[in-house]
């Protein structure tokens, strides 16, 4: 509770300085060209074929492992609604979260939608952007793919908001209940193995059709993330599918 604490003083003693920072700057751009090649040769390899394998399951299991990894990923939004100021936000993350683990199979089914609870995936990037602060320097990161000075220092914020998270990969009792990492990293994959599934046909087009595939990614990543922020549509099918997941 003290560190979660000491996270909200400094999200708005960051917030009220009104960080500036040119949103196209790179820090590292020809190490980040290097990285991102490699992570294109690990999606070749390995995560496009693993995604093209599971677009041949069955429907029904698809749509209940997408269901169950956003169920999942709304224990982050409902914090960070809070820290924004959106109690109904918050409510309606909640009361999906709690229907759909319940009602809804552990997150399997999406029952809560059916109610009219649809939660906006919220995170600390998007808080902090809330809040005024700018992304500052773009760079890509092995595996984890594109990022700023912002989302990066979001995702370690993260792990302390999310009840899941702390759970798991940082092993803290939540709900009388301690996890395992390897259930953190299960379902983070699980979610990028969907995600990937869900846009083949959109990356396929974007790798054939982008003059500069390393600018193309960028400008989709940066664009989607200001959209998330303003909670305005995110990235259109013909861009990069949707991002939103």
């Amino acid at each position: 509770m003290r560190k979660i604490l000491v996270l909200i003083t400094a999200i708005f003693l960051i917030g009220s300085s009104n960080l500036r920072a040119e949103t196209e700057k790179e820090c590292f751009e020809k190490v980040s060209r290097s990285v991102f090649k490699f992570n294109e040769g690990l999606d070749n390899i390995i995560i496009g074929p693993i995604s093209r394998g599971y677009n041949k399951l069955p429907e029904p299991i698809k749509k209940g492992t997408g269901n169950f990894t956003s169920n999942i990923a709304t224990l982050l939004s409902i914090p960070n609604h809070l820290l924004q100021g959106n109690l109904d936000g918050a409510g309606d993350a909640f009361g999906s979260f709690l229907i759909n683990s319940t009602l809804g199979v552990l997150g399997f089914a999406d029952v809560a939608s059916g109610l009219g609870l649809e939660d906006t995936k919220e995170d600390l990037s998007q808080t902090l952007g809330v809040y005024g602060v700018q992304n500052g320097c773009y760079f890509v990161l092995p595996v984890l793919g594109p990022t700023t000075v912002r989302d990066s220092f979001a995702m370690v914020g993260d792990t302390f908001l999310d009840p899941f998270a702390t759970m798991t990969w940082r092993q803290k009792e939540v709900f009388n209940r301690t996890g395992k990492k390897r259930e953190y990293i299960g379902v983070k994959s699980a979610g990028i193995v969907d995600f990937r599934g869900d846009n083949e046909k959109n990356i396929k087009s974007l790798k054939e059709n982008s003059i500069d595939l390393y600018s193309s990614t960028k400008s989709i990543y940066l664009q989607n993330k200001e959209r998330k922020i303003k909670n305005s549509d995110v990235v259109d099918d013909d861009e990069w599918g949707n991002l939103d997941n």
